[in-house]
């Protein structure tokens, strides 16, 4: 005798024995018997519907099942305005990293800008550039550092323009001569000196967001290393706990974006 459970038909099996769900049972041997068999018992289904029956089957599925949502959006490639107009290419000369020596400063042997007066310096570079010389209140107070890796300080300085920006500006002695290796106008959110590297951060569109330029010396001039997008709360967050990158030079400077020369930061 067979059992049919929806669309299946079975027997049960205990043991060595088939039980036969409707009170006859069957010994091993064959023989009868009108007890059914209480010891535990496993359903052997025998799947008696073909392939070709699924689909009739999937048609009783609830419905949870899945749902169109109507008809894809066509995709179609970006559009682009004045594709024949682009900026000209920066000038060697024009380059925030090209190294220019300044011109009205007494040579410097001892190759250390430690040696160099920072306002002399920084009032010298932009008189050659055309421009008036900077407030000393607006020259933030420099930064002694050894960027270039030849166990020299260099000098790193900032001009405040406004209230909202700033020129970052790095000096080093090149072959006795005072030499600009890096000019940078920009938002200063933050400047930080770590293993060599100098970090600028600057705000983006995006409030969630900063912008980190990482400079690196790569022998010859100040290379930008890398550009990445960083959490200022995340960075706030290290700083509370006592993780902030070293500011200070070996001969006792400020932190790199500090107040302005002689005042706190």
């Amino acid at each position: 005798m067979t059992v049919r459970v929806c669309g299946y038909a079975g027997v049960w099996v205990c043991g060595g024995a088939e039980v036969w769900p409707y009170g006859r049972g069957r010994d091993d041997d064959g023989g009868g018997g009108d007890e059914m068999r209480r010891s535990p018992c496993l359903l052997v289904l025998l799947p008696l519907l073909s392939l070709p029956l699924l689909p009739l089957l999937a048609a009783c599925a609830g419905p949870e099942g899945l749902e169109s949502d109507g008809r894809a959006r066509d995709v179609k490639a970006p559009l682009a305005l004045w594709p024949g107009s682009s900026p000209a290419p920066l000038a060697r000369e024009d380059s925030p990293t090209a190294r220019k020596p300044v011109r009205g400063v007494p040579r410097v042997p001892s190759g250390s800008m430690a040696d160099a007066d920072p306002l002399a310096v920084v009032a010298a570079d932009l008189t050659a550039e055309g421009r008036r010389p900077p407030a000393p209140k607006a020259v933030r107070r420099p930064v002694l550092h050894d960027l270039t890796g030849d166990g020299k300080p260099d000098l790193i300085t900032a001009v405040d323009l406004d209230p909202r920006n700033s020129e970052l500006r790095v000096y080093s002695v090149q072959h006795a001569v005072v030499t600009r290796v890096l000019v940078l106008r920009a938002v200063l959110a933050g400047v930080e000196l770590a293993a060599g590297h100098l970090s600028v951060r600057e705000p983006t569109k995006d409030p969630r967001y900063v912008a980190v330029t990482d400079y690196v010396w790569d022998g010859d001039s100040m290379a930008l290393w890398d550009l990445t997008l960083d959490d200022p709360r995340k960075h706030l967050t290290r700083q509370v706990r006592g993780t902030r990158p070293a500011g200070g030079g070996p001969s006792g400077g400020g932190p790199a974006g500090g107040g302005p020369a002689g005042g706190g930061p």
